[in-house]
């Protein structure tokens, strides 16, 4: 029991540590806002700068491309969620309570990710750069006013389901990572927003799953552990935690 207390409050106190150190990464990103009665203009600045050459690049592109962009960012979050399907079903079919529960939880994890970003962007109200940035020429439509540009939330959405799913598989780290770093980019590429926009997203959402996976996956192998012992069609009630068989006792697994 005492031990069980231990790893419970170790994973609970890394888990905070972690989401402070990415709000405090975050915040050092925020361009202000905070207070303040209008929206936050970045004109100037090191992340205003790539912002322009990065667009400065795509300037002369026919412009059909920025809608080829902008499908290609959709496409990577479409990416990102069929593989965490995927490796959803396979934990499900080879009754891998860990994996089960691990991947609703970066679900779980994502969708707050996005809550709070979205509650961010009504703190901070930064202007998108392609209304502000002056010399700069954005190939993707401009979102209306009161769309706010800090932080990404596809970036958000991206990351958190790559470094989930990098965490839980790390063989997928080498598809799900540049995927998500494709994403950010590609924001930043068709002028919708600077790169400070999309590091923090990246950073919010992969610390808060990352938070939350190391909080609270065995309790969700506990709580899935019964249903697949169901769903197994067996009488011998085993389910798997970690790649090992164990028996289901009283709607709980049992331990080697």
């Amino acid at each position: 029991m005492r031990t069980d207390s231990w790893n419970v409050g170790r994973r609970l106190l890394g888990s905070t540590v972690l989401l402070g150190a990415g709000a405090g990464a975050v915040t050092w990103l925020a361009p202000g806002g905070l207070g303040e009665a209008g929206p936050v203009k970045v004109v100037g600045g090191a992340s205003a700068s790539a912002y322009r050459e990065v667009t400065g690049a795509m300037a002369d592109a026919p412009a059909w491309v920025g809608t080829v962009l902008e499908v290609a960012t959709e496409g990577t979050l479409v990416v990102l969620g069929l593989l965490l399907v995927l490796v959803w079903w396979l934990a499900v079919r080879r009754k891998d309570a860990h994996g089960v529960g691990a991947t609703v939880l970066i679900g779980i994890g994502t969708v707050a990710a996005y809550g709070i970003s979205e509650a961010v962007k009504l703190v901070v109200d930064e202007e998108r750069p392609c209304r502000v940035v002056r010399g700069a020429a954005a190939i993707a439509e401009c979102p209306t006013v009161g769309d706010w540009s800090f932080p990404s939330n596809h970036a958000a959405l991206a990351a958190g389901l790559a470094v989930g799913l990098a965490v839980l598989r790390p063989r997928l780290a080498a598809v799900t990572l540049p995927v998500a770093a494709a994403a950010a980019l590609l924001r930043v590429m068709v002028g919708v927003h600077y790169p400070h926009d999309v590091l923090a997203g990246a950073i919010l959402a992969a610390t808060v799953v990352v938070a939350v996976l190391l909080a609270f996956t065995p309790q969700g192998a506990r709580l899935v552990s019964p249903l697949l012992g169901r769903l197994s069609g067996d009488d011998s009630g085993l389910v798997r935690h970690h790649g090992r068989r164990r028996p289901v006792v009283d709607g709980q697994a049992g331990q080697d």
